[in-house]
């Protein structure tokens, strides 16, 4: 005998609250709340995310949050938003992606106007891969009596989002197996020299600061070679890190054994040693080599700074 399917009477309405019932502020409560919970904003995105830090200083400004995606090692601006979206926001998301690097920009306020989709439709237009840009309306909501619940709403992004999502799932494999090997190299490393540090990152790059400084040594791993170079903090271009050390330039270059060197990224002096890195049998030779070199630019940018021009 069937049995005739009785409609439930018991669903629930769906309301929307103004945003400021569930985070009162801005930067003192919707920030840290979001840094805390970027899974369910990469959930909107179709992207993981990973904090990097909050309020990241870009001259006079602070963007909101900073973030990555694991799976590529990519950089993600997120600039926050409790109330309709302005100008004034704008001209910051372009201030940041300039000067923090990053690839994919997430603008997220309660409401957007016009102009503002249309802004964010045109970058992803004239812009190249692999810049990307999101407008997502943030909304609270609740059931009856339940929690407030908070949702992200996806309004404008990339016109090939979803195919670049797929295709990134497909590459998945090739990209998890390259952070194996990163994480496998540092392990080696670190193991070698454990004075160093105690975690062994999934990144092609590892970052040493300079006591006292604002200036970093990198050290890298790429598939035909190792290398070392000095850069300034994140944030900072390059031309003011190069006008920090302009009297200095001719005794570094001389000390350290390298050029300054060209170009746009912020790499400064550096020096690589060609090698076939997948080989084991040449990781103690690329760790020594790594090991020295870095060690010996900590010590000659901080003896040179100390003496002056």
């Amino acid at each position: 005998m069937s049995t005739a399917h009785v409609p439930p009477t018991n669903l629930g309405t769906l309301v929307s609250l103004d945003v400021r019932e569930a985070w009162s502020h801005e930067a003192l409560s919707f920030t840290p709340w979001l840094a805390t919970n970027l899974h369910r904003l990469g959930e909107a995105l179709g992207i993981s995310l990973t904090l990097t830090g909050t309020e990241q200083s870009v001259g006079a400004f602070s963007a909101d949050i900073l973030a990555v995606n694991p799976e590529d090692g990519s950089r993600v601006l997120i600039e926050n938003q409790l109330e309709r979206s302005d100008h004034t926001h704008l001209g910051q998301i372009m201030t940041y992606l300039a000067g923090l690097e990053a690839q994919t920009i997430v603008w997220i306020a309660r409401d957007f106007t016009e102009p503002h989709l249309s802004a964010i439709r045109w970058l992803n237009q004239h812009t190249v891969e692999p810049f990307a840009f999101f407008a997502v309306k943030v909304r609270a909501v609740r059931i009856g009596d339940s929690a407030i619940a908070p949702l992200f709403d996806v309004i404008e992004r990339p016109n090939d989002w979803e195919r670049s999502l797929q295709s990134a799932a497909r590459e998945r494999s090739g990209a998890s197996e390259l952070n194996a090997f990163w994480r496998t190299w540092w392990t080696h490393y670190l193991s070698r020299y454990p004075n160093e540090g105690e975690r062994a990152y999934a990144l092609s790059v590892r970052w040493i600061p300079i006591p006292g400084t604002a200036l970093y040594v990198s050290q890298y791993i790429a598939e035909d070679a190792v290398g070392v170079y000095l850069r300034g903090d994140r944030g900072v271009a390059r031309s003011d890190t190069v006008a920090l050390l302009e009297p200095l330039i001719p005794k570094l270059e001389d000390r350290l054994g390298a050029p300054l060197g060209a170009g746009s990224k912020p790499f400064l002096f550096a020096q690589k040693f060609p090698v076939a890195t997948r080989d084991p049998a040449n990781w103690d030779r690329m760790a020594d080599w790594m090991h020295t070199i870095a060690n010996a630019y900590v010590g000659t940018v901080t003896a040179v700074l100390g003496e002056g021009p």
